[in-house]
């Protein structure tokens, strides 16, 4: 018999069971990982699975067999260092199709692809996507592979965040490993009502998309996160404060760091900043278009990535670049780049001349947002700018989503005749608003979302340069 002690223990552990067993994480949301204290159960029809220790996610399936035997542990590798003995992938499926757990990378970059961009729906190891939970792996090995080669690696969510909220600012502190930094964002034009209200996070302190009523816009001054002036940027900026300035992290990795911390803030300050962080976008215009593509890409909790003019490094591809300069158009490519400034980590300098061999190119990172939306605007006529290499990229891209059943998701827009970072009008209505009506403000029938268009006159072939089947995962 239970005493009145142990019974009334008893009592306050099972309702706090009840109390868990109640919060389910919403499909595609975050379930688990390193310091997660959120919801660790799936809604119906989804289950937890760990892409890696920092990161576990609500995918569609029932889950591993709990019948088959225990399998090595796989988890994908963060570490920058490419020399140890590459894994082979678990064959034992789960009952969705899926594997019971990722491929690790192996090592090295691989066999070249010249002439052609790499294959979405191949592992790196070489066997084939062909379910939902499979295209979930592959995302997270991609993921790493453009940490591990081009972007630096970035860290899990810090051991402490907090923040506060003023007026129209809101200010966070984050803590890691004994260091603290602080800074803030502004919040404009939020909207009145019961809310909470949708917000497009705006790279830069000035300017930005027009934006519909009933959204608010968070300015973020990215360069206080990372410096951008040049290569004696590097290793400078908040990010650097906390991490030291050898970190493998580009700017653009580092900036992604700093919207993932907004997105905490927001979720600690929901009821007095009366903003949705289920509901937050993302955009930029040049350098900080190639920030908003890499943070869209880097952060699932992004729900809409609104990147423009982001050119080379961000929807162009190295391998377009790399064939256009050999034949003598005056475009920028990754040798360029890494010249100009310090976007990417170290790591990338090495590969520039060579980008061939490269076990990615950045129709792989548009993809790691698929199936979540994205609207990419170009709208320059000057081929440096990437008028070529973003039209065929996204191109190639947009199979990712066609596989997932999901264009109604993607959305490239090239409209020529325009100066650097202005937005045309024609743009506006029937498709920014579309987009940012349909998943940001949740009305369905805000209009036409699957778009694929160019007023330039292209020669680029997209299926030569794409060779490989698009299977359907939907």
């Amino acid at each position: 018999m239970l005493t009145p002690t142990a019974a009334s223990l008893l009592v306050v552990a099972l309702r706090a069971a009840g109390v868990q067993a109640q919060q389910r994480q919403s499909l595609w949301g975050q379930c688990g990982g390193q310091g997660w204290q959120g919801p660790t159960v799936c809604v119906e029809g989804a289950y937890c699975f760990q892409q890696n220790q920092w990161y576990h996610q609500c995918i569609p399936g029932s889950g591993p067999t709990t019948s088959s035997p225990p399998t090595p542990s796989t988890t994908l590798r963060t570490s920058t260092v490419t020399s140890a003995p590459p894994v082979s992938k678990t064959t034992s499926t789960a009952p969705g199709g899926g594997p019971t757990a990722c491929p690790a990378i192996p090592a090295g970059l691989g066999n070249p692809v010249s002439n052609a961009l790499n294959d979405p729906f191949t592992f790196h190891g070489g066997s084939k996507v062909t379910s939902k939970a499979d295209w979930t792996c592959r995302q997270a090995e991609i993921s790493q592979l453009l940490q591990r080669y081009e972007l630096g690696t970035l860290p899990p969510k810090p051991a402490s965040v907090s923040a506060s909220f003023s007026g129209s600012t809101l200010s966070i502190s984050v803590s890691e490993g004994g260091k603290s930094i602080s800074f803030s964002v502004t919040i404009n034009n939020r909207p009145s009502g019961s809310g909470p209200h949708p917000a497009i996070i705006n790279f830069g302190t000035f300017g930005g998309l027009p934006v519909p009523a009933g959204v608010a816009t968070i300015l973020f001054n990215n360069d206080e996160i990372a410096q951008q002036q040049g290569g004696s940027s590097r290793g400078r900026g908040k990010f650097y404060d906390l991490y030291g300035s050898g970190h493998s992290a580009g700017a653009l990795t580092a900036w992604a760091w700093g919207v993932s911390r907004i997105l905490d803030a927001l979720e600690l300050t929901r009821a007095q900043t009366n903003i949705d962080p289920a509901r937050i976008g993302v955009t930029g215009c040049s350098r900080n278009g190639k920030g908003a593509m890499v943070a869209g890409a880097l952060e699932p909790r992004i729900a809409l990535t609104l990147p423009e003019e982001s050119g080379a490094g961000g929807a162009g591809c190295w391998r377009i670049a790399a064939w256009q300069k050999a034949r003598g158009d005056n475009v920028q490519d990754a040798v360029q780049i890494v010249q100009e400034n310090v976007w990417f980590s170290p790591n990338f300098n090495s590969h520039v001349n060579n980008v061939n061999s490269l076990p990615f190119d950045h129709h792989l990172l548009a993809g790691l947002i698929a199936p979540r939306p994205l609207y990419i605007m170009e709208n320059v006529d000057m081929e440096w700018l990437g008028k070529v290499s973003t039209y065929g990229c996204m191109g190639i891209a947009r199979k990712q989503w066609q596989a997932l059943g999901a264009l109604d998701r993607f959305g490239y827009s090239q409209v020529g005749g325009n100066s650097h970072c202005s937005f045309p009008s024609s743009q506006q209505g029937s498709e920014l608003n579309a987009f940012i009506g349909k998943f940001l403000l949740n009305n369905p029938n805000a209009g036409n979302t699957n778009i694929f268009r160019s007023t330039q006159s292209h020669s680029f072939n997209i299926d030569s340069w794409s060779p490989w089947a698009v299977p359907n995962l939907a």
